[in-house]
């Protein structure tokens, strides 16, 4: 393709070299230049992209898009200067790939908590209908049932618009996406046509870069005004019904859903159990019984997301059922682990105070013995992350009878005074704990001091499979971790 058309459309500042040249590439890693290659130069959090620019040229880069005023000692590339590079890496990734998303019904989903569960919902909803979905999200990426690794939960614009190109060439017809606000506040998803968007809630996270909830909030908010088709908001949530204001008077039709406040979708007659989850789903298109697998009202929650999304795209009421129905387990989503006669063991991704409290608040009442609590809380850095694990600490003395403190990922910060704040909190609010800044000691821990009837319930990193310790990131499964656990437990004990 040439430069000329890569570009069109682009906001640039000024524009040196020849723009009818051919682009056989786009990249942000100057390592991954090759000969006529576009290199964008993001300046990041903790690298500036500008200071590999002659790596750049040297590996074969031919163009140059760049923040900063640079001198290249070669008259064959080409440099457009921009305001911003992460929104011109959006523009020309999208125009690149031939703007795929235009072609695909395009579902985003934002929230503080819930998204991962709620897309896995839909796609099934979505199969059961017969209609071809692919998925983006915390957990991975499917495409053509293909299941992939992303780095982040929404990936760097040129890597989603190479994975919309993907979907296009096998003939998707709908993509539900995991939305950020990371990726809406750094342009991520700027080049993305979303026909529908979906808010499931918000609570305290992620305050290391949003500084706080008003900045968090409007981050989260740029999704629905991105919209052509739906906004689908949870009415029961406070920052849902600000949401409902900012965008009534826009383009996309707004449909409510909730428990607790009149909304378009709706659930009655709630049955809640151990182990799922039973409702009248109520729908401008009629009723219906749902099982939803999991237990706990953010469940219901989840599940009204899902059918809003199915009743804005015309899915019949059967197919929402027995789509709902069919999802048995997500990975790091209370997942159960292991589970005999005498106990279980979940994994769960809750990493915030209300995520915990949802999960605890949900198993609680239908444990007979006593709910053992294995947790920790990441390196958010400050006053923020003093916070945040306060509050953690508070809600686990509230709910568990044992809180085994432990790392979650502790990075550059001293895991011992992580720790040492979270357990200062459990004290406070007169709860039991132990703490070990090996996670697996604290897994291990738990399970040899369980009993008949208890549950343990491992919270914070649910689907992840390694741990961020000072600069290096490790191996860690929990689900493995727990199998070898229980596999020598019991060799001990025949």
């Amino acid at each position: 393709m040439l430069l000329n058309e890569v570009i069109k459309e682009l906001d640039y500042i000024k524009i040196v070299g020849d723009l009818k040249k051919e682009i056989n590439g786009i990249v942000y890693d100057s390592r991954e230049v090759k000969d006529n290659y576009i290199f964008v130069a993001i300046p990041g959090f903790t690298v500036d992209g500008h200071n590999f620019i002659e790596k750049a040229v040297g590996n074969g880069a031919s163009v140059l898009i760049v923040e900063k005023d640079i001198d290249v000692n070669t008259d064959s590339i080409t440099i457009l200067k921009v305001k911003s590079s992460r929104k011109a890496l959006a523009k020309i990734s999208s125009n690149y790939y031939d703007n795929p998303t235009k072609k695909i019904n395009m579902i985003g989903i934002t929230g503080t908590n819930g998204k991962t569960s709620t897309s896995f919902l839909i796609k099934s909803i979505f199969e059961h209908a017969n209609r071809h979905i692919d998925l983006i999200g915390t957990i991975g990426s499917v495409i053509g049932n293909k299941l992939a690794k992303t780095n982040n939960t929404t990936p760097e614009s040129l890597n989603l618009q190479q994975m919309f190109s993907e979907m296009v060439s096998i003939n998707t017809e709908n993509c539900i996406m995991e939305v950020s606000s990371h990726a809406l506040s750094l342009d991520r998803v700027a080049e993305c046509d979303f026909n529908t968007g979906i808010y499931t809630n918000l609570t305290p996270d992620h305050l290391e870069l949003h500084n706080n909830m008003e900045e968090y909030f409007y981050a989260k908010a740029k999704l629905f005004k991105m919209t052509k088709d739906f906004n689908i908001i949870n009415i029961d949530d406070d920052y849902g019904k600000r949401l409902v204001e900012e965008v009534k008077n826009d383009k996309a039709k707004t449909i409510t859903y909730g428990i607790d406040n009149k909304a378009d979708i709706y659930a009655s007659n709630i049955c809640y159990d151990s182990e799922f989850t039973r409702f009248i789903a109520n729908t401008p298109n009629g009723s219906t019984e749902v099982i939803v697998n999991f237990p706990g009202k953010i469940y219901v929650y989840n599940s009204l997301a899902a059918i809003a999304c199915a009743y804005c795209n015309n899915i019949e009421l059967k197919y929402i059922q027995e789509g709902i129905e069919a999802v048995k387990d997500i990975k790091g989503r209370f997942e159960v682990v292991y589970k005999d006669k005498d106990y279980k063991i979940i994994v769960d991704f809750a990493h915030t105070e209300d995520g915990l409290e949802k999960a605890l608040s949900a198993i609680k009442p239908f444990t007979k013995g006593r709910l053992i609590l294995v947790f920790g809380v990441y390196a958010a850095p400050g006053e923020k992350g003093k916070t945040k694990r306060y509050a953690m600490g508070k809600v686990a003395a509230k709910y568990s009878d044992i809180a085994v403190v432990t790392s979650d990922n502790p990075k550059e910060q001293d895991p011992n005074s992580i720790i040492k704040e979270i357990t200062e909190s459990i004290k406070e609010h007169n709860g039991t704990y132990i703490s070990f800044v090996d996670r697996k000691e604290a897994i291990k821990y738990a399970i040899e001091i369980s009993r008949k009837d208890d549950v343990i319930f491992i919270a914070g990193k649910g689907h992840e499979t390694s741990q961020k310790i000072g600069k290096i990131e490790v191996p860690f499964n929990e689900s493995e971790i727990i199998a070898e656990i229980m596999k020598n437990s019991r060799k001990k004990t025949s």
